[in-house]
């Protein structure tokens, strides 16, 4: 009887250190699996934002192809992709994550803005177009404006551009492309106010400066602006003035501010002298 009690008990010890043992296993795998979690996070993030693109590329089509259910990792693809100027494959990625259940407005605007890098004008417009109204971000309304643009809706094109600068707290970019648009519409002097305001906000934007030289050029006003600009930039600027004024035909300026830019420039600035020899030769 006492054998029979003791073997109950020492069974009955055994299952219950099983039930422990199967219970510590599961804690343990459930633990593992939450580092590998929190790596894999670490890991997309590397490669969203050091790592370089084409191998953020390989890293997140390998890791979708063993997860295919996981849209962070569709979009890492999608996103890496556009890092790597990949820009009709990641147009495709994203149709694929917009195709996902749990994909959300800003999916379509990041589908959107990968079909106008790939030139896909139409499809970004139809895009944009299926995004509900409450959704008011200042990428959608940058998107919205430069659309607009491309079909030459000017109307449209001001109102879009002027809701997403006031949804941002660094507009100098958004303002840069808003002074081109009116550079390309010809309206040089309100091309010229916007690339000012642009150069306000950051006074490290050159591409605003050059712009703002070309809106000046337009109006045969062949002055530099009073803007922050490095010797190098001053050099260029006045390269792009002179090449402006030889496109209005005012050639003799246009070699005088040739010249000034090669002096200017504290090295040998090559581009600038072919331009001027050039010149010369055809003179």
């Amino acid at each position: 009887m006492r054998q029979s009690i003791f073997l109950t008990l020492c069974l009955s010890g055994t299952v219950a250190l099983s039930g422990c043992q199967k219970a510590g296993d599961k804690e343990v795998s459930r633990a593992f699996q939450a580092v590998n979690v929190i790596d894999e996070s670490n890991m997309s993030d590397i490669m969203l934002t050091v790592a370089d693109p084409n191998e953020a590329v390989v890293y997140f089509r390998r890791t979708l192809g063993e997860n295919p259910d996981r849209i962070d990792l569709a979009r890492g693809l999608a996103a890496s992709l556009v890092r790597a100027k990949r820009m009709d494959e990641a147009a495709k990625a994203y149709a694929d994550v917009v195709k996902h259940k749990d994909s959300t407005s800003d999916d379509k605007v990041d589908y959107a803005d990968a079909l106008i890098r790939a030139g896909n004008w139409k499809d970004a417009k139809a895009t944009l177009d299926t995004i509900p109204p409450t959704v008011e971000t200042f990428k959608r309304y940058r998107l919205e404006a430069m659309v607009a643009d491309s079909n030459k809706d000017w109307k449209k094109a001001d109102s879009f551009y002027e809701t997403a600068v006031g949804l941002t707290t660094r507009p100098a970019g958004v303002m840069n492309n808003w002074g081109y648009s009116k550079l390309t519409r010809g309206d040089f002097a309100g091309a010229e106010r916007m690339f000012s305001e642009a150069i306000a906000q950051d006074d490290t934007l050159f591409t605003a400066k050059n712009n703002m030289i070309l809106a000046r050029g337009a109006q045969r006003n062949y002055n530099l602006p009073v803007i922050p600009m490095s010797q190098i930039e001053r050099a260029q600027l006045l390269h792009t003035l002179g090449l402006s004024a030889i496109k209005q035909g005012d050639v003799e300026t246009g070699k005088g501010l040739l010249r000034e830019a090669i002096d200017t420039h504290p090295q040998h600035f090559e581009s600038a002298v072919r331009s001027l020899r050039a010149l010369e030769k055809n003179t």
